[in-house]
């Protein structure tokens, strides 16, 4: 969509779907493979809701790197998981994160990281794909690293 701006990356894990998919959807593993983890060492958290599950939520409040905000999870199924991201800080916005899960063969899954955003002043002046997509790979060969070991 014209109005819409995406960002996506892939990665191929040896692991299977229902391996990968608890890291995913319960938040607070996301300690384990973030690419933002060490961002801000004193960043405050809050989970809530049963994790791994549909409402399950976490923010942050972080120094000038970390920023703030919040995701929610929206979709967990055997294929992947949906989650809303909010910023508040440095800039606000929002967008539908979409963790996809296809199993190749029988010990490995392909994962795809996908972002889409309405675009905003913001990306219509920053290349959002430039910004994020490096994160998205750090981040895939982190869950990668963790889901492999």
């Amino acid at each position: 969509m014209a109005d819409t701006v995406i960002v996506e990356r892939t990665e191929r894990i040896l692991a299977t779907p229902e391996r990968l998919l608890p890291m995913i959807a319960n938040l607070p593993r996301w300690i384990e493979w973030s690419p933002w983890e060490g961002t801000d060492p004193g960043m405050n958290r809050e989970y809530g809701g049963a994790s791994g599950t549909v409402g399950s939520t976490y923010s942050w409040e972080g120094n000038r790197k970390a920023g703030a905000g919040s995701m929610r999870v929206t979709a967990v199924g055997p294929d992947g998981v949906g989650i809303a991201l909010r910023f508040t800080r440095p800039f606000r916005s929002a967008s539908d994160i979409r963790f996809v899960l296809e199993q190749e063969g029988t010990d490995a899954t392909r994962v795809i990281w996908r972002m889409e955003s309405p675009k905003t002043f913001f990306s219509r002046f920053f290349n959002l794909d430039k910004l994020v997509g490096p994160d998205f790979e750090k981040g895939l060969r982190q869950l990668k690293q963790v889901a492999e070991s």
